[in-house]
């Protein structure tokens, strides 16, 4: 049976549309309510009309890393849905392509503010709002280059190892009472990963061996699952969700 999320709330970062919102249709379509933000306000208006509008869906427009943004967004969480139970710290940026050594500092800064701190902020903030009493659980999307070298996104897979130690730490502090865990998808159909796939989909799909790319509702299943009850006695984890690249060394 899938697990019920009725009577639970979930706060999305980044789900205006892709993986985000994948994510965050699966929750309500298991009967929770969601809160989602990304940084543009229409874009976010057509998505809590997908999900089903006002009454399950509210959004909050701003930047991840911005501290007065996430305040805004946990309080209006609050404030239409009364609890907190679920984070899912989906936003990442990858505004580097190159080597490592050739990333700007400027850039490098922005990237870990982005894939990294804000995601350590938004738990605080949920820990503050409702979970440090209540309990929960959050899961934070990591990626694939955050466990291997990954040409040309150097960076961006600093940023995502980061991520899934970022994972560990904070399920060594928050439990009992607090679960977290993460997932690293590879490569996954979005706007977002494009620049990987775009023209050339049949041959990078042919190093999956379960022959395709990922699809947003492939990770969102997973994120569910770690959310839920099933997931009552896993903590600190990194669930890979890479239809078996990783097991022959391609992207």
């Amino acid at each position: 049976m899938t697990p019920s999320f009725k009577g639970r709330v979930a706060l999305v970062t980044g789900a205006s549309r892709g993986i985000g919102l994948g994510i965050a249709r699966e929750l309500v379509q298991r009967g929770a309510k969601v809160c989602i933000t990304a940084r543009n306000p229409e874009p976010l208006a057509d998505a809590v009309r997908d999900l089903g509008g006002p009454e399950v869906a509210i959004a909050v427009a701003g930047k991840a890393d911005d501290a007065a943004h996430q305040d805004e967004a946990v309080s209006r969480t609050m404030e239409a849905f009364g609890r907190l139970d679920f984070l899912v710290n989906n936003t990442g940026i990858n505004p580097a392509y190159g080597p490592v050594l050739d990333t700007d500092p400027a850039v490098a800064a922005k990237i870990m503010a982005v894939n990294v701190l804000a995601p350590l902020a938004w738990t605080r903030r949920a820990h503050a709002a409702w979970m440090g009493e209540h309990g929960g659980a959050v899961v934070n999307v990591a990626s694939i280059a955050g466990i291997r070298s990954s040409a040309g996104i150097g960076m961006y897979g600093v940023s995502k190892a980061a991520v899934i130690r970022l994972t560990m730490e904070l399920a060594a502090d928050l439990g009992p009472g607090i679960r977290v865990n993460a997932v690293a998808p590879a490569v996954v159909k979005t706007k977002f990963a494009e620049a990987l796939y775009e023209g050339r989909e049949e041959k990078v799909a042919r190093a999956y061996p379960l022959g395709r790319l990922g699809l947003p509702e492939d990770v969102a299943g997973a994120v569910a699952f770690l959310l839920s009850d099933d997931a009552a006695w896993i903590t600190g984890q990194n669930l890979v969700v890479d239809g078996g690249v990783t097991l022959g060394g391609g992207l």
